[in-house]
């Protein structure tokens, strides 16, 4: 029975019961090693009786065996895994190595967990109890961090227990913890006194308690140091009753107590990470140890048996007896578990047992059985990967090539390392290892894979320039040898050279030409395409890059690569090509969300807001940003939150919403925190235009021109050249307005697109240039050809305003109507107050709309109001959102509400926006 702790019992306890009515909750427990953690977590156990209970725990020694911990979770709901969606299926199949073949999304493993968790609380509730957290392996955290930050309207209930502080520290940002400290002083009396009966003198209980500070473990402990004359107080008690290292030391006394044989039991159960009886006796038997010298380690009490597992009684005996062994005992320790692990069928274990028994020096193997070892860890690193456990796949990986005594295999073990340090946010440690495999590399293939990720690197957390630099001399390094290759990395280096990441050193596009020409699949003819258009975009010779682009659209539709997708994307971006961007960007996201690669996914939703909003669909910016946000917040991806951020400010700023200050105080936080690489200039870029944008809607035209002038991409000043125009006109800024159209006609003549031609028109408008009506005219008819509504209506107001300034009432009301009804649709707060104003003044009063007709929904209402309005079922949200069926219906009740309605199809009616 458990004493005191009523306080943080009726927490958990209420916690229970709210899973219990469907909703879920999340809890870190933390505290000092003894003080009672697991404890708590058995008691709740034992309490919550009509719950499916899940129990895992981490174990130090199983850190480099990706999700070995979310297995032993998840283990009693294997039933269950046959009715989830084949791809998360498929995944956990994978990632707990029941099935071979192509490698899984680490995020896709944790959406199946999720899957099972909430399946598995429709049938009852489910209490997910998860000790040791902070040694649990890291593809097991991100799993379950995954789902506890997901969970909603589920009847799950999640419980972790933690150290309070260390090396190893569980870090769970934005879930709700308490700490857990010492018993009061009448718990602990009372612990004491069923321990002990009432044979210890009240002085001596005094002292344990007021030393022991209330922790558990030192209560029970360290009485067993005190001999009978100590306890009854006939003799004086130590000088010092440390807590956790005399707890430790304790521990450690009592198993040198022991005989060798059971010590060697006993650092046998230290090093092991199976907890399997079998494995620890057959381990034993290597060592010429017989049962009699694992009944003493039991009997010690130190070791706990069952039937068919074998543990050490807690982690402080775990820590105390490996730490304190020789290094040659725990070798041998580790050589016998490889042997009896490898005979069970636990391959990847037993390798890593083999690793741990080899000492640094390598003087223990001789060379074919050192590279065979290393051979091993490759393979497990190589599971490791397709698994999704990119931090087991870099402990791997690592460990072989500091195994290796072959230059060249140390080199590709550690660009092979460096992948999986990066994969898993690593940066710093991935250069390190890119860093020392260049020092003994010399095939120029094996160079070309260390120039490709460093040069990614620096693009993405780096300097963008030097990515550049680096994806050119790699591709000319490797051209003659892997053309294929050397034209990849030619096209990345020029669509970087487009967004303004140019070296200055020149890339050799016809040698990369030639050198695929003889090349006739699909996907090299569309890289060879898109290479000649962004070099022709970068050199602005418009007609020839979008001739190009247009072969490599049609190419691109029989291309399944993710990477060439988004590409395409970017090339249409470029070129302000709308269909273009919106197709690719949403089948690359589409195989994103298929895999369940999360940063793919908010890859392609942050790029898809450029085409979201030039099209004036600002429900679509806000849904796709508000879901990249999240879901950078999400994996722990802080850098990832700049764009999204940027584009929440943008549409902040266009709507005049009370939103901005905070949005863009969030955004300059996020940017003053992390590096951004390539991202920086659309970031920034972004962040003047809503700051040109928030200064014209205050009536301030200086300042709107001066943020309008400081843009700095090429592609975005195009985006904006109707906004900047209509600014530097109503600045009284002729000369500036004559610059920018100029600038823009080239571009316009060349690649046709009806949204360039109209800005173009509305410049000469706007200066005067030729028939000033023309101008305008021309302007709206080629802007009604663009699907580029807010930039029409930009125009319709301007024209609307100056046939008012003629006194042309009558024709000005038709365009002013037009640019109000344009402005209400996407909540242009500023530019409906100005067409508003225009209205009056030519005669004519406009009409208000309900404002209680704007539904006030929080982002996943909005997103799942979206999805149920284009006619999906709860469970194809819940599919796309990586949330439960439970939880959309959850939502779904709350957009009901606060909409009025009753039915989807009264939904589909409303204005989401």
């Amino acid at each position: 029975m458990l004493v005191g702790r009523d306080p943080e019992r009726a927490l958990l306890g209420a916690l229970v019961e709210q899973a219990r009515d469907g909703a879920a909750g999340t809890v870190v427990v933390r505290g000092d090693p003894g003080v009672g953690k697991s404890a708590l977590l058995d008691a709740l156990a034992a309490d919550a009786s009509d719950v499916t209970l899940l129990r895992t725990q981490g174990l130090e020694a199983e850190a480099p065996l990706p999700f070995a911990a979310l297995h032993r979770l998840l283990l009693p709901l294997t039933r269950l895994r046959d009715e989830l969606p084949a791809p998360q299926a498929r995944a956990l199949r994978v990632a707990f190595g029941e099935e071979d073949g192509p490698s899984v999304e680490p995020f896709l493993v944790g959406v199946a967990t999720l899957s099972l968790l909430t399946s598995a609380g429709e049938e009852a509730p489910v209490l997910c109890i998860v000790d040791d957290a902070h040694w649990l392996d890291p593809a097991s955290i991100g799993a379950l961090l995954f789902c506890g930050r997901r969970l909603g309207a589920d009847r799950v209930a999640m419980l972790f227990a933690a150290r309070e502080d260390g090396a190893s520290r569980f870090e769970a940002p934005g879930l709700r913890e308490i700490v857990l400290s010492g018993l009061d002083d009448d718990a602990s009396r009372a612990l004491l006194v069923r321990h002990l009966g009432e044979s210890a003198a009240e002085g001596v209980v005094a002292r344990l308690v007021d030393e022991s500070r209330g922790n558990p473990l030192a209560l029970l402990e360290l009485p067993h140091e005190l001999d009978a004359a100590q306890l009854t107080g006939a003799s004086a008690l130590p000088a010092h009753l440390h807590l956790t290292q005399r707890v430790e030391q304790a521990f450690l006394d009592r198993s040198r107590r022991l005989s060798e044989p059971a010590q060697q039991v006993l650092l046998l159960a230290a090093a092991d990470d199976s907890g399997r009886l079998n494995v620890v006796r057959a381990a034993a038997r290597r060592l010429d140890l017989d049962d009699l010298a694992l009944r003493a380690a039991v009997d010690s009490g130190l070791l706990v048996q069952s039937d068919h597992t074998v543990a050490l009684r807690h982690p402080l005996v775990r820590s105390a007896v490996y730490q304190a062994a020789p290094d040659d005992a725990r070798r041998r320790a580790h050589r016998a578990l490889g042997e009896a692990l490898s005979r069970a069928g636990e391959a990847d274990r037993a390798v890593w047992h083999r690793a741990f028994a080899v000492n640094d020096s390598h003087d223990d193997l001789h060379d074919h059985l050192q590279e065979d070892l290393v051979d091993a860890l490759a393979d497990v690193g190589s599971r490791s990967q397709r698994r999704g456990g990119y931090v087991a796949a870099l402990a791997a990986y690592e460990r072989a090539a500091g195994l290796s005594n072959f230059p060249a295999r140390r080199a590709q073990l550690s660009v092979a390392a460096a992948r999986s340090a990066w994969a898993c946010g690593q940066a710093e440690r991935a250069r390190a290892l890119l860093a020392a495999a260049r020092e003994v590399a010399d095939d120029p293939v094996v160079l070309s894979d260390i120039a490709s990720l460093r040069g990614h690197i620096e693009v993405n957390i780096g300097s963008a320039p030097e990515g550049h630099r680096i994806f050119v001399d790699a591709a000319h390094a490797v051209c003659d040898t892997d053309p294929a290759r050397a034209l990849q990395l030619g096209v990345l280096a020029a669509v970087m050279r487009t967004f303004g990441a140019d070296s200055g050193t020149p890339l050799r596009t016809a040698d990369l030409l030639a050198a695929t020409a003889g090349d006739d699949s699909v996907r090299t003819r569309c890289l060879r395409a898109m290479l000649t258009s962004m070099t022709e975009v970068a050199e602005g010779r418009w007609d020839a890059a979008v001739g190009a682009l247009d072969l490599a659209f049609d190419l691109g539709e029989d291309v399944d690569d993710r990477d060439v997708l988004w590409n395409l994307g970017n090339a249409a971006l470029q070129l302000g090509h709308d269909e273009g961007q919106r197709r690719f960007y949403s089948h690359a996201l589409s195989r994103a969300r298929e895999s369940g690669a999360v940063t793919a996914v908010i890859y392609c939703l942050q790029r898809l807001c450029f085409v979201h909003f030039a099209s004036g669909d600002h429900l679509a910016v806000r849904v796709s940003a508000e879901e990249a946000l999240n879901l950078g917040e999400s994996i722990g991806q802080g850098a990832m939150t700049a764009l999204p951020l940027a584009w929440l400010t943008l549409l902040a700023a266009h709507q005049g919403s009370d939103d901005y200050d905070q949005f863009a105080h969030r955004l300059e936080t996020v940017v003053g925190a992390y590096p951004l690489g390539i991202t920086a200039d659309p970031v920034h870029d972004l962040t003047r235009w809503a700051a040109a944008l928030r200064a014209a809607g205050q009536g301030d035209t200086a300042g709107a021109l001066h943020h309008f002038t400081r843009i700095r991409l090429a592609f975005i000043a195009r985006m904006v050249a109707t906004q900047r125009l209509e600014a530097a006109a109503r600045a009284g800024e002729d000369t500036q307005v004559q610059a920018w159209t100029a600038e823009l006609e080239d571009f316009a003549d060349q690649t046709a697109h009806p949204w360039a031609r109209s800005a173009v028109a509305f410049g000469h408008a706007l200066t005067e240039y030729g028939d000033v009506e023309d101008g305008f005219r021309r302007a709206l008819a080629e802007g009604e050809r663009s699907e580029r509504p807010v930039d029409v209506a930009r125009i319709e107001l301007t024209y609307g305003e100056s046939l008012r300034r003629q006194q042309r009432r009558v024709d000005a009301r038709q365009h002013l109507r037009h640019a109000l009804d344009t402005f209400s649709d996407v909540r242009a707060s500023a530019w409906s107050a100005r067409a508003e104003q225009e209205l009056r003044a030519s005669g004519e009063t406009a009409r208000k709309r309900d404002p209680s007709t704007q539904l006030q929904l929080t982002p996943t209402e909005r997103k799942i109001a979206q999805l149920v309005s284009s006619g999906m079922s709860n469970k194809d949200v819940a599919a796309q959102c990586w949330i439960s069926p439970r939880t959309v219906a959850f939502h779904l009740r709350n957009v009901f509400t606060k909409a009025g309605v009753t039915s989807r199809g009264e939904l589909a009616q409303l204005d989401l926006t």
